[in-house]
């Protein structure tokens, strides 16, 4: 039925389509060989029926929008040629605004290359014509594997798109080495396949060409993956704009990098490019590993302390036993497996130590820095700061998760004690944690920057805001803020509840 009800409908607006492509074809003929521009090679063709409809639903367009119905492609002998084709044909046919493309002088990422143009052609009917070279309609037609195969053969020395091409496959090699497996490859490589482009500038006057809707750190990892890993900010045309600020055609982009700087997981949400998603994601493993190791070791050499013993009093061949089990490579490996959750300190020191019994001597509990990195989350349920008396708890792949003491969930944990884990805040605790707090105060005006000021003032960053309206006349605001410890939570809550119309304040308990 769709298809009946199109072909009707390209008929009528069409007209005769033999007719349409026969006349678009004589006419581009006849001009280029008025103009002397020769050889060349014609070649018209019609949108097939099940194209235009694939294109009409993917990009919500009527019948009427779609300018490619018929097209044309010149074929001609060298670059310089292509361009006297795009004159004589703007002279022929009037050109429509914004439908023109190079490709020629700026080719895609995977080697193609051709100038694109549409004009108003014969019956007054959109048609787009393409022009190029007769090496370039062979990669178009066969892909980049063309270049080598004629290359082979010639012994033509190597041109631009060709080596566009090689890029674009070592960096599709890149992002192969960086992948964890088949299915995450595919995920980073289908964004980049047949993007629509946009072109950008390097300070120092390269292009580079990015998917649309690539972003800033897009950019920084198509200069480089150094780059990429070490950028803080960013400016477009010399203006500095967040790093997830997605970038247009023409713009000069210029990233500034810090030594020590590294990805931040958030990026993982807007970048567009496959290569800024897999480096991302290689890091952050990389990263994660490592301080896996760290936390690992410091959970093993704790349990192993409740039996009184050391690495160093294991028998090699106990050890290496024990990691053959496991299908672990080296201890190194085991502190990771350990540090993610994925095996338990106690138990496995118990297998190691079949002489002792875990409980003779009770575990001290694991003094937690705020150093630790990825693999220690802090539970947003309940959102414990330094100073609450707390819990830990191991999850698989992800390492310990903190809770308050006097969570609900905590009950939980309880059915699992062979990943409970005994914590403490360590002696001094680095970093800043999130804590909420809900104020009820009259609604009045003015109220919630009284209560944003004296947050700030007193060094908390507010994170989230959300305001409940109780009444008329009462809201309550519930505050995500980046504090230090208790003793900052409390001396924020003492100044909010001296503030007139504040009629409650509180630490809130359990998160919604």
């Amino acid at each position: 039925m769709r298809y009946q009800v199109l072909k009707d409908a390209v008929k009528k607006a069409r007209g005769n389509r033999k007719e349409i492509i026969h006349a678009l074809e004589s006419n581009v003929k006849n001009r280029l060989e008025q103009e002397g521009v020769l050889p060349f090679v014609i070649v018209g063709r019609e949108k097939h029926l099940y194209s235009l409809y694939k294109k009409m639903r993917k990009k919500d367009l009527s019948l009427s929008e779609i300018m490619d119905v018929y097209a044309l492609r010149v074929i001609v002998d060298k670059v310089d040629t292509c361009y006297r084709v795009l004159g004589v044909i703007h002279n022929l046919y009037r050109p429509i605004h914004a439908r023109f493309k190079d490709y020629i002088a700026i080719p895609k990422a995977n080697g193609y290359q051709s100038i694109h143009t549409t004009v108003v052609g014969p019956f007054g009917v959109p048609v787009e014509i393409q022009i190029r070279t007769e090496e370039m309609d062979r990669i178009a037609e066969n892909g980049i594997a063309a270049h080598w195969l004629y290359k082979s053969n010639t012994g033509v020395k190597r041109t631009e798109a060709e080596a566009r091409a090689r890029e674009w496959l070592k960096s599709m090699l890149e992002i192969q080495k960086k992948t964890g497996n088949s299915l995450e490859f595919i995920e980073h490589v289908k964004v980049d396949l047949y993007p629509d482009e946009v072109y950008v500038f390097t300070p120092q006057g390269d292009i580079l060409s990015l998917p649309n809707g690539a972003t800033c750190v897009d950019f920084a990892y198509a200069v480089h993956t150094d780059v990429g890993n070490t950028c803080i900010a960013a400016k477009i045309d010399r203006r500095l704009v967040p790093l997830s600020s997605r970038i247009t055609s023409g713009q000069t982009i210029e990233i500034i990098t810090a030594t020590g700087a590294h990805p931040n997981p958030a990026w993982l949400s807007f970048v567009a490019t496959g290569k800024a998603r897999s480096n991302i994601r290689h890091w952050l493993k990389t990263q994660q590993d490592s301080e896996a190791k760290v936390l690992g070791k410091r959970l093993f050499d704790r349990a192993l302390a409740s039996l009184s013993i050391t690495l160093s009093d294991i028998p090699e061949n106990r050890l290496t036993s024990l990691l053959k089990d496991l299908k672990l490579e080296n201890t190194d490996r085991l502190f990771e497996e350990i540090g993610l959750g994925n095996q338990v300190a106690p138990l496995v020191a118990r297998r190691l130590s079949e002489d002792k019994i875990i409980d003779e001597n009770p575990l001290t509990p694991l003094a937690i820095r705020g150093t630790e990195g990825m693999v220690v989350a802090y539970a947003k349920c309940c959102r414990p700061i330094p100073g609450d008396p707390i819990v830990g708890h191991l999850s698989s792949g992800k390492g310990i998760v903190i809770h308050r003491e006097s969570c609900n969930n905590v009950a939980e944990m309880h059915k699992f004690p062979e990943k409970y884990i005994f914590v403490k805040w360590g002696d001094t605790v680095e970093g800043e944690f999130l804590a909420e707090l809900r104020v009820d105060v009259l609604n009045q005006r003015g109220a919630l920057a009284t209560l944003a000021n004296i947050m700030a003032d007193s060094g908390a960053n507010i994170e989230n805001v959300h305001i409940d309206e109780r009444d008329s006349r009462h809201n309550t605001i519930t505050f995500l803020l980046n504090i230090q410890n208790r003793s900052h939570v409390a001396r924020i809550i003492r100044l909010l509840k001296e503030v007139e119309g504040v009629t409650r304040v509180a630490r809130v308990k359990q998160s919604r």
